[in-house]
């Protein structure tokens, strides 16, 4: 039985009041809050353990060091990956897939070949690509999407095809919900011989994952959307190529030796690691993993879909006054609500909820092709996380009435 109540307790911050009103926080895309077990995961740290990793021989650092790499095989059993050492920290997912158009890129990627995304992708899971392209004179491809803000499936076997070295695609969209068809997409670049990088900085917090089922070469995510800390995350990749990629960064860490006109870099993961890691991060990611685990990913899943299906009728109330965007059936959208009114720009609906204690988004979710391609300025982003409530959404919706009749005639 999924305790709404119990898991509510354990966030401090929900507690909190907003223009004297009970915070109902609804940015859970932006960032997750944290439960007292992360919090306290990093004040322990700091207060009992405070050391650097891997190289000290004193009780200090061999117990920092050993927390730092038990936190890593906690994110490795969590995803099902094949190992550890597949895993690798990073300050997050924009930094994982940074390494991989820096690294892996350079060595696959030549003149004339093509890189595969979609329309729906945020900047991070985009820029990098453009880059590549343009240093390795290759072609960047974009997916289109349907009136629904899903992958127009008609399209695959147009796009893909045997110039396509890598496809890299979000696993669920930042800004529309949209939970993309992985597996078909990875069997059809499996078909080409090309790799599957997954943007999972939305899924992996409110999915269950299984990085066999997934049968991807690559998986970036970030911590603070999953309970943990700013500044970690980390990126799986398959064996074979961080074995053959170089490292993105040097120094520190990741080397093995050094002589005065050349190095050598230690194993993986530590080869990609280059510097003081962000150990005291690393560790409270590890709790927040524990956190999740106990929870159970399926449990959550469940819960946010109940959020989702509620909300999707509730914004029923709201239809011909706000248009929402994503596709409609539960089984394919996440906790992610965005839309827009053509009465109130996003930036001052959002500040009228933030008066009403209601934490929501406002703007391009870094995602300016999209909202350019829907000739949208931006919309307004409801997300939903599993601290989240049935009655959070009614006074989202309530809100959303009153503010509506304020700025179309100046009263609440």
């Amino acid at each position: 039985m999924y305790n709404i109540s119990k898991v509510r307790a354990d966030f401090p911050i929900l507690s909190t009041r907003v223009h004297d009103k009970p915070l109902v926080y609804l940015d859970n895309a932006a960032t997750t809050q944290k439960p007292r077990s992360v919090i306290d995961a990093l004040t322990t740290y700091y207060e009992e353990y405070n050391s650097n990793v891997h190289r000290g021989v004193h009780s200090l650092s061999m117990k920092a060091t050993d927390k730092f790499e038990e936190a890593r095989q906690k994110v490795a059993d969590f995803l099902n990956a094949p190992s550890p050492d597949s895993i690798v920290w990073t300050r997050g997912a924009t930094e994982s897939i940074n390494l991989v158009a820096n690294s892996w890129a350079k060595i696959h990627v030549d003149a004339g070949d093509e890189i595969v995304t979609t329309q729906m992708e945020h900047h991070s899971n985009l820029v990098p690509w453009q880059k590549v392209a343009q240093d390795r004179n290759a072609t960047l491809r974009i997916l289109t999407l349907t009136e629904e803000g899903i992958l127009d499936s008609d399209v695959f076997d147009k796009i893909i095809n045997h110039r396509t070295r890598l496809v890299a695609i979000t696993h669920m969209s930042n800004s529309l919900g949209t939970i993309n068809p992985i597996k078909e997409l990875a069997a059809k670049a499996r078909s080409v011989g090309a790799a599957v990088l997954i943007d999972g900085a939305q899924s992996v917090p409110h999915i269950p994952i299984d990085l066999n089922e997934l049968d991807c070469d690559f998986l970036a995510f970030s911590g603070h959307k999953m309970l943990g800390p700013t500044g970690i995350g980390a990126l799986y990749a398959r064996k074979e190529f961080l074995d053959e990629m170089d490292p993105f960064l040097l120094g520190g860490e990741m080397v093995l030796e050094v002589w005065n006109d050349r190095a050598t870099w230690n194993s993986i993961p530590m080869k990609f690691e280059a510097g003081t890691p962000n150990i005291a991060d690393a560790i409270a990611l590890g709790a927040a993993v524990d956190y999740l685990s106990e929870l159970g990913m399926v449990n959550i899943r469940n819960h946010e879909k109940k959020l989702t299906s509620y909300a999707l009728k509730a914004f029923g109330e709201l239809e011909g006054d706000l248009t929402l965007l994503g596709p409609r059936d539960v089984e394919s959208r996440g906790g992610i609500f965005s839309f827009y009114t053509s009465r109130v720009h996003p930036h001052d609906l959002g500040t009228f909820l933030d008066h009403e204690g209601i934490a929501v988004r406002t703007g391009h979710h870094c995602a300016m092709p999209l909202m350019r391609s829907l000739e949208l300025p931006g919309t307004i982003r409801a997300s939903f996380y599993l601290y989240n409530t049935e009655e959070e959404i009614d006074k989202l919706i309530e809100s959303l009435k009153r503010a509506l009749r304020y700025f179309t005639n100046g009263s609440r």
